[in-house]
């Protein structure tokens, strides 16, 4: 599929790519200020420069029950280049976060052009005992 996407943007695939994925890691969840702050550290290791990404998140309480839909910027993602990204929930405590969801994928361009890479591209995994996942 990434190659089929990278071929539709008229894109070679680079050498070693065929396994590559963005990774995002929720690093860290800390209560600050009257707010969940999240940390998150990605790795483009796609082999292209994603000019713009970010991420429809939906948190879930410890019951299961869907909490807030929220939009995550990461911005451009430099090939290789590892970035560290911190969002605050206003009004959350983080121990009322048992998971996020990565619902889907609110902008992605390689190019300049809209790219479907960072959601077939995507791989996810936490250091906190908030779940983070597709």
């Amino acid at each position: 599929m990434f190659a089929a996407t990278l071929a539709t943007l008229g894109l070679a695939l680079p050498a070693g790519a065929q396994d590559k994925s963005i990774s995002i890691e929720l690093n860290d969840a800390a209560d600050v200020g009257g707010a969940c702050r999240l940390v998150f550290v990605a790795v483009n290791g796609t082999g292209v420069v994603l000019d713009k990404t970010a991420f429809d998140v939906v948190t879930f309480d410890a019951s299961g029950k869907v909490g807030q839909s929220l939009t995550f910027q990461f911005g451009r993602l430099p090939v290789g280049k590892t970035k560290v990204v911190q969002f605050d929930l206003a009004g959350q405590s983080c121990a009322g976060i048992s998971r996020l969801l990565v619902n889907d994928v609110s902008e992605c361009a390689v190019d300049g052009k809209p790219s479907d890479m960072c959601m077939d591209a995507l791989a996810t995994k936490t250091r906190t005992k908030i779940e983070f996942g597709l």
